[in-house]
């Protein structure tokens, strides 16, 4: 089974990856130098910390293996460390993409993270 990372995703940016074949990165992305993700453990706390009240916004499950050396673990928030990826996300290692709508209460209704 594949060990899933995850990036929360604005819709038109998903859109503009699908259109060039890679995402590469939100504009905080690209300033870092790296495109952030989460794990599944770090998912909410990430949404609610950089996401919070934003609709239009999809979950992108993405397979850590097909990404290879450019994907390093590094100690960020909370002295955790989280997954960073050195090059543009190829949409090869997409696991699956799904909306990540707000609630009644406008916190993110995350999926189930399960494949």
């Amino acid at each position: 089974m594949a060990k899933l990372i995850y990036k929360i995703c604005p819709q038109s940016l998903w859109r503009q990856a699908e259109r060039e074949g890679v995402l590469a990165g939100a504009p905080v992305d690209l300033a870092d130098g790296f495109i952030h993700f989460s794990t599944g453990a770090q998912l909410r706390e990430t949404a609610a910390k950089h996401f919070s009240g934003q609709d239009d916004l999809l979950l992108v499950a993405v397979d850590e293996e097909k990404l290879g050396e450019k994907l390093r673990y590094e100690i960020s928030r909370g002295g955790q460390p989280f997954p960073h990826l050195y090059a543009p996300l190829p949409l090869s290692a997409v696991h699956w993409v799904k909306p990540l709508p707000l609630d009644a209460d406008g916190r993110h209704a995350f999926p189930p993270l399960e494949p």
